[in-house]
């Protein structure tokens, strides 16, 4: 497991449907190291505070082996790591096999995953077309947000190193299958509940699923 390449933005005004906001989605890859703090990676920073950044959502990491899927879906479409707004476009982390409480180190900081993203608007914007969002949550691809447990510096090349597997075993998978009501399974939304650092957010929806 390895950090493909490291991405920050600061947010920008750019016009959507006739109105002016300001995004962070336009990440671009950086070299070098950069600190990793608790609530985003040096360089980065999110736009509207109100659904994206706080400590369970300080950076968010998308698996490489998606970008194949995208080329070929999108052709002719320039992608370039980043391109779906991640902080870390990573290898051997995939969705159905990485668990929401897995710990890993990355450099000399220490992560935990807490969530799957959900896809917002924004994502519409950044690719200039409506259905973005729609396709990007249909190909269960979405990628997870990390906390960060250990301040550290981190780099692309960085080694991904697993220190802790959550004994709950709740993929990413599984947390946006119950999100979307696609498993009734009260037993793997016990098991969810269960799991220390499932964001807040999503542990107040699990828990008043009936």
């Amino acid at each position: 497991m390895k950090l493909i390449s490291l991405n920050v933005a600061r947010p920008r005004p750019t016009i959507y449907k006739a109105a002016s906001i300001n995004t962070g989605i336009f990440k671009k890859p950086v070299s070098g190291r950069r600190a990793l703090r608790t609530l985003n990676l040096d360089g980065d920073q999110q736009a509207d505070l109100s659904v994206h950044g706080g400590p369970f959502k300080a950076v968010y990491a998308y698996p490489s082996e998606h970008y194949p899927f995208w080329k070929k879906a999108l052709p002719g479409v320039d992608l370039p790591w980043g391109a779906f707004g991640e902080n870390l476009t990573t290898s051997g982390l995939a969705e159905s096999a990485v668990c929401i409480g897995d710990r890993f180190t990355i450099g000399t900081a220490e992560v935990v995953v807490t969530q799957p993203r959900l896809p917002c608007f924004k994502l519409n914007l950044k690719f200039g077309r409506d259905d973005m969002v729609k396709r990007f949550l249909a190909s269960r691809r979405t990628g997870f947000y990390l906390r960060v447990l250990r301040e550290g510096e981190v780099g692309a090349g960085d080694e991904i190193v697993p220190v802790h597997r959550d004994e709950n075993r709740v993929s990413v998978l599984d947390a946006l299958r119950l999100h979307l009501h696609e498993s009734d399974s009260s037993e793997l939304r016990d098991r969810a509940l269960q799991v220390e650092y499932l964001s807040p957010s999503w542990r107040k929806e699990f828990s008043e699923q009936p």
